[in-house]
């Protein structure tokens, strides 16, 4: 193991075996304190934590609460980005239940799989068109398209997922700012763009708006400052939308995907290698002199690492958008990853940079 890492699983165990001793004698001291002010007997203490901790593992382990849902039929749903990946399961998931889905793919026109796949429904229900977010022609037509195709254009689009999306990696010093404008350009204010074009629609129907953001949309991570900045900003929108559409009866929800790579293919050996070349190529000289060769293959290979790494199915991601749109109740924010990178995004957002940055970097 390296001294890294060594140091990491450390400074991690220190800090649980901190928190375990911290709340094994400050917590029942808390609440004794707590129990005397209020003239309760201290007795209670124990039961108070017995009761905290059989919430905190229905909270982790309990199936979601059901919230009522939606009737399905008669509505339809906008997803963008269904080529592949999430975008394209979700439109075969949503189409399933009943919904009359319009997927927005980027290559349409050009014959993409994807698109082929979901055009060979031949169902009323499942209209392929071609959309390319970063278009504000394309996104304009694919509008008028819905209005066309909806029997009801105030009250039958139910929902727009904003699901289109890119991936790079690399540091900032290699990371031109021609790919800072790319990356931001479909994630960002793709999803801006498209959210405004059909929101007159869904503000009538008082339907959803469901967002993909992403676990580094709530906390940062080396080599991927392209990716973080642009899934902050969806996150800051979404909140923003969420506050002026509340009057209108629009309900606004974020998901927050962990590591999906292994479900989606969204990083691949290929990928990595492709992208590494274009980094090293175009960076600056000086750049490259103080970085240095070997520093710069140590990421790749950490980035080569990741290929085969992450959850396989794709099913709880789906599940939570699902429930995005179709619960009477939906949340704000959808979590889907693993425990590891739950502990983390809560570390990282609640307690100070320094211990974050200790145990993580």
């Amino acid at each position: 193991m390296a001294p890294q890492s060594v140091l990491r699983v450390t400074l991690l165990v220190s800090f649980s075996v901190v928190l375990t001793v911290v709340l094994g004698f400050g917590l029942p001291a808390l609440l004794n304190s707590a129990m005397r002010m209020l003239g309760l007997p201290e007795t209670s203490v124990t039961e108070c934590i017995v009761v905290l901790y059989v919430l905190f593992v229905l909270y982790v382990a309990a199936p979601r609460i059901p919230r009522g849902l939606v009737e399905v039929k008669g509505k339809a749903v906008l997803i963008t980005g269904c080529d592949s990946g999430f975008g394209h399961e979700l439109a075969k998931h949503m189409h399933k239940l009943g919904f009359t889905v319009f997927a927005g793919c980027l290559l349409k026109d050009k014959g993409g799989e994807g698109a082929k796949e979901l055009e060979e429904f031949n169902s009323d229900r499942m209209k392929v068109i071609q959309l390319d977010v970063c278009s504000d022609e394309e996104v304009n037509k694919a509008v008028e398209y819905i209005k066309d195709n909806l029997e009801d254009s105030q009250r039958d689009l139910w929902a727009v997922v904003n699901n289109a999306g890119v991936s790079t990696f690399g540091e900032v010093e290699f990371t031109s700012m021609d790919t800072y404008k790319q990356v931001a350009e479909v994630n960002l204010w793709g999803t801006i763009r498209v959210t405004k074009a059909v929101l007159p629609l869904i503000r009538r129907a008082k339907g959803r708006v469901v967002n993909l953001a992403s676990m580094y949309g709530r906390m940062g991570n080396m080599l991927r400052s392209p990716y973080c900045v642009t899934k902050y900003g969806v996150e800051a929108f979404s909140d923003c939308l969420r506050y002026e559409m509340k009057a209108w009866g629009v309900k606004v929800s974020i998901i927050e995907p962990g590591n999906f790579i292994v479900a989606t293919g969204i990083l691949t050996r290929d990928i990595v290698a492709t992208t590494a070349n274009k980094l090293w190529t175009e960076a600056p000289s000086a750049v490259k002199e103080d970085y240095g060769k070997a520093h710069f293959e140590q990421y790749m290979a950490l980035m080569r690492s990741y290929c085969n790494s992450g959850q396989k199915d794709m099913a709880p991601v789906l599940d939570d958008i699902t429930d995005a749109i179709v619960s009477k109740r939906p949340y704000t924010r959808y979590s889907p990853m693993e425990p590891h990178w739950w502990i983390r995004v809560q570390v990282m957002t609640h307690l100070p940079g320094a211990i974050s940055d200790l145990l993580y970097f």
